[in-house]
């Protein structure tokens, strides 16, 4: 006899009266769904054999390509595209003559058949799981395309083309490589024998024109309340962490969040790989440099916070800090340096504070967990919770600061909460609210004379 029954929602269905004739306890089996298709338009059956015959002629003539001056390019090369069609007798009309020149461009010049999926304004990242699988990510959706490179060369020609003008180099002695498009867009490369599938392309496409706070507003990531005193923190020079998970957001919020940072403001940006697009003036970007071919002259986000500490910082921007550089963080913000901001991956407010925790542990100090603890209750101020939710789009799920310590443990309280009220069409339709309660910061914030009506956090008073 069964002690209780238990449905989930969402539960897969199941044959009841199979389950009892059988006897024995019934394995649910789901059906795997595949990633819908995006159709891109085929390529032409004589793209193949006219690219390879116009770069073989560019190679004979020697001639340079220029990426930095693509009409000078387009020129030189146009004739030598006419030439190719006339002897090969491939006759076309104006439309399709002129989309198999893009083509054959956007290989020499560009990212070859990935282009048009970079040239995408609703693609946020292009995927190349080898030769054959590219996917793609569309507004907030993962998508399959029709879109192939030749074979596993094709592939590394445009990796090479990625990475060369950036000094760096792969091979089978250094297959994994963090680098960036000339339009800052983030790429990771790893090929084999790392890669049992072939060569490997993951590019987050860079916004060309920085989401807003209004843009995100709009979009529901957040509401004007939110905004509003997000912006009085950052100008309180209250020390933030945005945390969240891979894709949730969190360097589109820190790009918003840096744009309330007065212009009469020194700032010193350390990142991975260059993201960040502020708009003041007075900048300074500092970028990590990975070990060389002998594995030295590695410069660390660790090297360059200690370094930036030299310069005259107002504010301290780390894009991601991952690894024991969040020691040195921490001591910057604990001795002068406020309104510092900085991203890190992790699954809740409460697991930012375990994920800082291991980071400062693994600086190998030594200190014992109060005394890292104490250091991370002094220095931090808020933490901003970001997440992709299940229907793909990315919000401000919680907003929590820190208020100290009891014992041995950090003391937090939520400021806002992500509240879902309903699901249509697919769409998760919620609100980032007030939780009521008034926060304590509100003392340090009022040391800049900086206040926030009592209306954001519902209070009426």
């Amino acid at each position: 006899m069964a002690l209780f029954h238990h449905q989930p929602l969402n539960s897969p269905k199941f044959d009841a009266q199979e389950e009892e004739s059988s006897g024995s306890a019934h394995i649910p089996t789901w059906e795997m769904e595949e990633a819908p298709l995006l159709e891109m338009e085929p390529l032409p059956p004589e793209y193949i054999m006219v690219r390879r015959l116009v770069q073989k002629r560019l190679i004979n003539q020697r001639f340079s390509v220029d990426a930095k001056n693509p009409e000078a390019s387009r020129q030189a090369i146009t004739p030598i595209f006419n030439a190719v069609l006339h002897e090969k007798h491939i006759a076309m009309n104006s439309i399709e003559r002129e989309r198999l020149f893009d083509m054959v461009m956007a290989d020499i010049l560009g990212l070859g058949p990935i282009q048009p999926l970079l040239d995408d304004p609703d693609i946020s990242e292009v995927m190349v799981n080898g030769p054959q699988k590219i996917y793609v990510e569309k507004k907030g959706n993962l998508h399959r395309t029709n879109v192939q490179f030749e074979d596993d060369d094709h592939v590394m020609k445009i990796i090479e083309r990625i990475v060369a003008p950036l000094g760096r180099r792969v091979d089978e002695s250094s297959p994994l490589v963090d680098a960036r498009l000339p339009d800052g867009s983030r790429v990771n490369i790893i090929i084999p024998p790392l890669s049992l599938v072939g060569p490997c392309i993951t590019i987050r496409k860079f916004s060309k024109e920085p989401l807003t706070v209004d843009d995100l507003i709009q979009l529901g990531s957040f509401t004007s309340e939110f905004a509003e005193f997000v912006k009085a923190c950052v100008v309180g020079r209250l020390n933030t962490i945005i945390s969240g998970g891979t894709g949730s957001g969190k360097t589109t919020l820190l790009n918003v969040l840096s744009g309330f940072i007065p212009h009469n403001e020194r700032i010193i940006t350390i990142e991975d790989a260059a993201e960040l697009q502020l708009r003041q003036e007075h900048v300074v970007r500092l970028e990590s440099r990975p070990p060389n071919i002998e594995g030295k002259g590695a410069i660390r986000i660790r090297d360059l916070v200690i370094n930036s500490l030299r310069m005259r910082p107002d504010r301290i921007i780390i894009g991601e800090c991952r690894g024991p550089e969040a020691l040195d963080m921490l001591q910057a913000m604990n001795t002068g340096h406020d309104g510092s901001l900085t991203t890190a991956h992790s699954n809740g407010p409460r697991d930012t504070l375990s994920r800082l925790e291991t980071m400062v542990l693994m600086a190998g100090m030594d200190l014992p967990l109060r005394a890292v603890r104490q250091q991370i209750a002094s220095a931090m101020d808020l933490i901003i919770h970001t997440s992709r939710i299940r229907d793909g789009s990315r919000k401000v799920v919680a907003v929590t600061e820190i208020t100290g310590m009891e014992g041995d443990t950090i003391l937090t309280q939520d400021i806002f909460l992500f509240e879902e009220d309903r699901v249509e069409d697919g769409k998760i339709i919620g609100e980032l609210r007030p939780t009521g309660i008034r926060p304590a910061i509100l003392k340090k914030l009022a040391m800049y004379d900086v206040k926030v009506p009592p209306s954001v956090f519902g209070m009426k008073f």
